[in-house]
């Protein structure tokens, strides 16, 4: 652990390092322009590709706006369905691949993920009080809250009460691995309530939670969309904002302060905005599993650089390709249905945790 930190405080430096430094922000530069091309070839492939089969002509006319009289089901399957999942594929993969980078760096911990202080068991559990508990509805007087509106709402309450904890404990806890310990134990208590619930449950409610659990991007609406570009839009400016507190923390807690730099606002921040980019994707999409701690590490291979002026960029255009690309693998042509993403995911991101394992053994 220790040598793959000092590696990373190297490869932070590099791009400082004299004529070195000019190698490796073209690499970056490369590197971008190529993952920003390829997302864009995913998203668009998204558009044009599904489980059923349209002429791609119509699919152009569709989206410049010219429609299908003849074909209206086309023009709602383009607009309605593959258009919103597209970019809940893109905005879900940049969020959790963010969160994954911003804990990997805080904590200095290379299998850290958005998982692991348990922010999406505190969405999960939300939502499972809502579906085993509730019956999928609330109601109070005259006004009924259900569906899918109140999933979604379920499970942002449920992540930010346990982000609410965790700031509050990192007020208490001054010790980085103390707060990740914290953060895992909130977690296990929120998935032990998640197990009771299912013991209790009905066997509807079992089969519902377990379909929100596989994960989807196809369950945002049209209408429903804004919600979700508004919310990880949001906490993705927040990530940009803390580059500069993340570079200095990379090199440890006393060079950033000698920088200026306090460590307990950043750490505050740091913590809100990983709570609010994986709340919003899990809560849109449910838990999605292995993107935040792998495409982090497939970023640092890309650049050769743990300097987040080029990794963080590099990390949100490779955890939105791998979210498309694995879109694209869920709803291929020929299939009945879509295929869980948490089925694809562990497939690409289980050798990628593999390999760093390996790494930290040398």
């Amino acid at each position: 652990m220790k040598n793959y930190i000092n590696q990373l405080r190297k490869n932070m430096l590099a791009p400082f390092n004299g004529g070195l430094g000019w190698v490796r922000f073209g690499r970056g530069l490369g590197v971008g322009s190529l993952l920003a091309i390829l997302t864009l070839i995913l998203f668009v492939a998204s558009l044009y590709s599904g489980s059923v089969s349209i002429p791609l002509s119509a699919i152009t006319d569709i989206l410049m706006g010219r429609g299908s009289a003849d074909h209206p089901s086309w023009q709602y399957i383009i607009i309605e369905n593959r258009l919103p999942q597209a970019v809940t594929a893109l905005l879900s993969g940049a969020s959790l691949a963010v969160s994954g980078l911003l804990l990997q760096t805080a904590f200095r911990n290379p299998l850290a993920g958005p998982s692991v202080l348990g922010i999406d068991s505190g969405a999960h559990l939300g939502v499972a009080l809502v579906i085993l508990v509730a019956g999928g509805s609330l109601s109070k007087g005259s006004l009924t809250l259900g569906g899918f509106a109140l999933v979604i709402a379920a499970a942002l309450v449920g992540a930010l009460c346990v982000m609410a904890i965790l700031l509050m404990l990192s007020r208490l806890l001054q010790n980085n691995v103390m707060l990740l310990i914290a953060g895992m134990m909130v977690g296990y208590i929120a998935s032990s309530m998640i197990s009771l619930l299912n013991f209790k449950a009905t066997a509807e409610g079992v089969h519902a939670m377990t379909l929100w659990g596989m994960g989807s991007f196809s369950s945002v609406s049209l209408d429903r969309l804004p919600y979700m570009v508004g919310i990880c839009v949001l906490g993705l400016v927040l990530s940009v904002l803390l580059i500069k507190p993340l570079n200095a923390l990379l090199l440890g807690d006393n060079y950033a302060r000698n920088l200026g730099i306090s460590i307990t606002r950043t750490r505050t921040l740091l913590l809100f905005t990983t709570g609010l980019l994986t709340a919003a994707s899990t809560a849109f999409c449910g838990p999605i599993a292995f993107i935040g701690l792998a495409v982090p590490h497939i970023a640092r291979l890309f650049l050769g650089s743990a300097n987040h002026r080029t990794l963080l960029p590099a990390t949100l255009l490779t955890g939105s390709s791998l979210a498309l690309a694995c879109n694209l693998i869920s709803t291929l042509p020929g299939e009945q249905g879509v295929i869980p993403i948490n089925v694809i995911t562990p497939i690409i991101g289980a050798p990628v945790v593999l390999w760093v394992i390996l790494r930290l053994e040398k």
